[in-house]
């Protein structure tokens, strides 16, 4: 079965823009995964209590064959290629990847929510989303 998977990309450490170029084509390489809509980047805030500069977020729309655990396992790889090193909660990253959401799955496990449950609490993610959905309802074969 392929689905859609709606990815959050978002990188406040070093070269921002590299990161994300990085996510993009890794994400890209993965089996039975083509990138079929992005939004544009843009630079937010960060969330939480530790003090740190701004990200820079992106969403993708990707059709996968992948089920969400194994898409999230991958995005877990790609961001310890990226030199991702999960330390402290909200703190900064040089690469974060996120399920928001999918068209036709949900997961409700422990390590893999689907939808994102911080998605109603993140506007530029709706905004994001939303933006993504609009290109992809645009695309031939949509």
């Amino acid at each position: 079965m392929t689905d859609v998977a709606y990815i959050a990309l978002g990188s406040n450490l070093g070269r921002r823009e590299d990161y994300l170029a990085l996510a993009r084509r890794e994400l890209e390489a993965l089996p039975g995964t083509r990138i079929v809509a992005a939004s544009a980047v843009e630079e937010t805030a960060p969330i939480g209590p530790v003090a740190q500069g701004p990200f820079l977020n992106q969403m993708l729309a990707v059709r996968t064959s992948l089920a969400p655990q194994e898409l999230l396992d991958a995005m877990h790889a790609i961001e310890r290629r990226a030199g991702r090193v999960r330390g402290e909660r909200w703190g900064p990253r040089t690469l974060d990847l996120d399920i928001v959401a999918m068209d036709h799955q949900r997961c409700d496990d422990p390590r893999c929510r689907v939808p994102h449950p911080e998605l109603e609490h993140r506007d530029f993610w709706q905004r994001q989303l939303a933006e993504v959905r609009a290109r992809l309802g645009d695309e031939p074969g949509a």
